[in-house]
């Protein structure tokens, strides 16, 4: 395990869940088999310049799918009083490359793990509002990809759903975790299931071949203190920031306080990222129309 005294890097990350998978505690986490068009989709988007035929061959391939970038293109976020889209070469148009990308992400990972507990129950809405903050975020900011930032913040949270499924007492451990006051969350998870959700998720990820930084970030978005060394990985580190900020704003636009992990870090998490409290106002009111549109 990577110890609070280490600086982790992505490699040891990597290094750590190859390790439990095979004779550690997650050897009996069942995970979903990645979704054979969300690996052509990613595989497209890795090159240079993706081929757009083989994007919209992705896309018209299942009709909800079609059914929702033609929802997305429509919606009062991206059609601006325009004429309605009819064809997914007009939607993909209208939404662009990487917001056609991130829609198509969003509904195959939503497919792929089906979220049914009332635990659970705004799963999905909730990771498509952070990965929208992100992506929004990362061009805003220098040096961010806005599709690491949309994956990571889609899949942020990926292993709650997966430990709900396939750990017993999971469910009951949330609601413990959430109510407890003297320690945090995954230590509450790690107490009663020796691992947690950071870490499933980031298995997830690791299996799914999502990008290294992202699954890195996943496994490390609780173990929040590198967020003060400069020596850390930046990548990692820069998502990482940007997950708290895209929480906090969420958590404002549903009229809640910030989390804990924004208590105590999201100033570091701003220095990070050479920003301030006029910047996080500003992204907060242009988000509003996309968020009300999720």
């Amino acid at each position: 395990m990577i110890t609070a005294t280490e600086l982790p890097t992505i490699d040891a990350v990597l290094q750590e869940l190859d390790r439990a998978r095979r004779n550690g505690p997650l050897q009996h986490i069942v995970i979903p088999p990645c979704p054979e068009l969300l690996t052509r989709l990613q595989k497209a988007m890795l090159e240079a310049e993706p081929d757009l035929n083989e994007v919209a061959r992705i896309a018209t391939s299942d009709v909800a799918m079609s059914a929702t970038l033609l929802r997305a293109a429509n919606s009062p976020a991206y059609s601006a009083g325009g004429a309605a889209v009819q064809t997914i070469g007009q939607a993909m148009n209208r939404l662009g490359l990487q917001r056609t990308a991130a829609v198509m992400k969003a509904f195959l990972a939503r497919g792929a793990m089906k979220v049914t507990a009332p635990q659970l129950q705004r799963f999905w809405e909730r990771s498509t509002k952070r990965a929208v903050a992100m992506s929004h975020l990362a061009e805003r900011l220098p040096g961010m990809s806005a599709d690491l930032a949309h994956t990571y913040g889609l899949f942020c949270h990926v292993g709650m759903p997966v430990m709900a499924q396939s750990v017993k007492g999971y469910l009951g451990t949330m609601v413990e975790a959430s109510a407890r006051i003297d320690r945090s969350y995954v230590q509450t998870e790690n107490a009663n299931h020796r691992t947690d959700h950071a870490v499933v998720g980031a298995l997830v990820a690791r299996l799914w071949r999502l990008a290294p930084s992202v699954t890195a970030a996943i496994r490390l978005h609780h173990d929040l203190e590198a967020l003060g060394e400069r020596s850390a990985d930046p990548d990692v580190n820069a998502l990482v920031s940007v997950g708290l900020l895209a929480e906090w704003l969420m958590r404002r636009h549903e009229a809640l306080d910030p989390d804990a992990d924004w208590v105590v870090h999201g100033a570091t998490a701003m220095g990070w990222l050479h920003i301030n409290e006029d910047d996080l106002h500003t992204w907060f009111e242009e988000l509003q129309e996309a968020f009300d549109a999720v």
